[in-house]
């Protein structure tokens, strides 16, 4: 059976006028500001207009350990937003949006996938309203304000080598994690190393997503630290008087964008961290316009739950007072199976074995959810043609033994018809009663902090620090960031630190080489591993597959 590209089933699809999207969240037209016929951006004042009214039911939807076969949790995000108003419940999507970098790097495309995706494909993909090109000329203003302080005379004393604040582009360039500036002679800067992170890891996506209103976005922005004067004091982009200029750049960019489903259901799409160097969630903006829109807001978190979702429960619950009223955790027989040992070239056979030894990697994310966070949460089996009746019964066995129920989901091929029976164990987790808690106090050391989420969430020994890492800590204790939050950044692939160790792993430590506050965002970004903040292209780049013809229509984005 011949299937069609996602972008094939996106461009035919008819689309509803977004001021008939909007009406039927009833929002008129006063708080629109239209971007062409299909997408818009929401007022923020809109918030305070509802601010009486109650907050909908808040569904997460987060992952198993990803693989190269793919899990679908954005798809899963949207198809159970359109299976919820099959049901006839008022859902509304809130996601990130996509990275130019994944798209042309090896996604090809983030907006959902098959019968379950947002719409105009090809925009969000794309540039969709600028935000992305906003968030980086913000972070690169603060940065070209930075290094003129030093040219014009440096009444700061910051100290070059100490510098922080690196440039960035959203686009996956390897060659510019490591460059020399300020060449050519006196007019052209002051000569010193610096670098280029990927836009969706510049503390400003943070920031930007993290913010209640433009004047919070405008305090945050002016908290960021850039670098340390040679006595070791920190230096802030509001002692450069950078924020005013940046929140200007930002201001448009913060008003939530409104899109829609293949099947018209309402989406917000709105800012777009990492969730392996960030925090890996939507814009707090747009997820509680969605609750306050939508009777359900279904949205979700980047990457596994020891990433996506621990953030978006340890620092975006935290610093906004949401709280989910149920988790979907999303998983495939197939990337089962390849953390049971099953190379990706045999995943199309049966192998029941491969299935068995492959589950601790799902259970262990399940029981975090349910018994470190309290929460109540639904395995979602995103089925794949290959996938056997045995296979599927095999992993509904295994989670019912932990108490929680595995559904199937077939919204990829069916739409929200396909998500109906997910939808409704959804709708009947949410009427029952949490114990929703966070992995640590923020009040507990640094070290104690790591320790928790190293133990808790990983299932590790624990953390070791290298000798950098351990005086970063002392310098950020002493500076008074003690009682922040921790976002760690650490490989996807696994529980641990290591990419190659795959399933449940036990007996290994978790090593921080570098400890560094995000004090605008309001959290300290620990580095493991070999994690980047500027990733590169592959051997064989999505872009190369990317085209568009003589009418304007782009193909290749899948």
């Amino acid at each position: 059976m011949g299937y069609k590209s996602d972008i094939e089933i996106a461009q035919e699809t008819e689309m509803c006028p977004i001021y008939s999207v909007a009406d039927g969240l009833g929002i008129s037209e006063d708080y629109l500001e239209p971007y062409g016929k299909f997408k818009a951006k929401v007022k923020i004042e809109l918030l305070n207009k509802l601010d009486d009214r109650p907050d909908g039911k808040l569904v997460l939807v987060t992952a198993m350990t990803p693989t190269p076969a793919g899990e679908g949790k954005t798809t899963t995000t949207v198809g159970l937003g359109d299976a919820l108003r099959k049901i006839g419940k008022k859902s509304v999507v809130a996601l990130r949006e996509p990275s130019l970098g994944p798209v042309f790097g090896v996604k090809g495309g983030a907006a959902g996938g098959g019968y379950a995706q947002v719409v105009p494909m090809e925009d969000i993909n794309l540039h969709f309203t600028g935000d992305f090109h906003a968030i980086g000329a913000a972070n690169n203003l603060l940065a070209a304000m930075l290094d003129n302080h030093i040219y014009q005379g440096n009444s700061l004393g910051i100290d070059p080598k100490s510098i922080t604040w690196r440039r960035c582009v959203d686009m996956n360039d390897r060659q510019l994690r490591n460059v020399v500036d300020g060449l050519g002679g006196q007019g052209n800067g002051v000569p010193r190393e610096d670098g280029f992170d990927i836009t969706v890891a510049s503390e400003i996506m943070a920031v930007f997503c993290l913010a209640n209103s433009i004047t919070d976005l405008k305090k945050r922005l002016s908290s960021i630290i850039v670098g340390y004067t040679y006595d070791k004091k920190p230096v802030t982009a509001g002692d450069l008087k950078a924020e005013g200029a940046m929140t200007a750049l930002l201001k448009d960019a913060l008003k939530p964008n409104l899109v829609q489903t293949l099947e018209h259901t309402p989406a917000f799409v709105h800012g777009g961290p990492f969730a392996n160097i960030a925090h890996g969630c939507n814009s707090i903006l747009a997820t509680k316009m969605a609750l306050k829109l939508g009777d359900y807001c279904v949205t979700e978190a980047g990457f596994g739950a020891d990433l996506g979702a621990e953030k978006f429960l340890d620092i975006k619950c935290r610093i906004s007072g949401l709280k989910p009223d149920a988790v979907v955790i999303v998983a495939t027989v197939r990337a089962i199976k390849m953390h049971g040992g099953l190379p990706k070239s045999e995943l199309g056979a049966e192998d029941l074995n491969a299935l068995k030894a492959g589950m601790p990697n799902l259970l262990r994310h399940v029981e975090n959810i349910t018994r470190v966070y309290g929460l109540k949460a639904v395995v979602a089996i995103n089925r794949f043609p290959t996938d056997t009746d045995r296979e599927i019964q095999l992993v509904e066995e295994e989670c019912a033994r932990l108490g929680v129920r595995a559904v199937l989901s077939q919204v990829w091929e069916k739409g929200g018809e396909g998500g109906v029976e997910l939808a409704e164990q959804v709708v009947e987790l949410c009427n029952e009663a949490n114990e929703f808690r966070f992995a640590y106090s923020t009040s507990e050391p640094i070290y104690e902090k790591l320790n928790d989420i190293a133990k808790k969430i990983y299932h590790a020994d624990g953390v070791e620090l290298t000798a950098a890492a351990k005086r970063q800590m002392s310098n950020l204790q002493a500076l008074g960031f003690s009682d922040l939050p921790i976002c760690m950044a650490k490989t996807q692939y696994s529980f641990s630190d290591n990419p190659k160790l795959l399933g449940a792993p036990d007996g290994f430590t978790i090593t921080v080489r570098n400890l560094k506050v995000s004090a605008g965002a309001g959290f300290i970004v620990a580095l493991t591993g070999d994690v980047l903040t500027m990733p590169g292209l592959p051997k064989v780049p999505a872009a190369e597959k990317i085209d568009v013809d003589e009418n304007g229509v782009v193909t290749g984005l899948f």
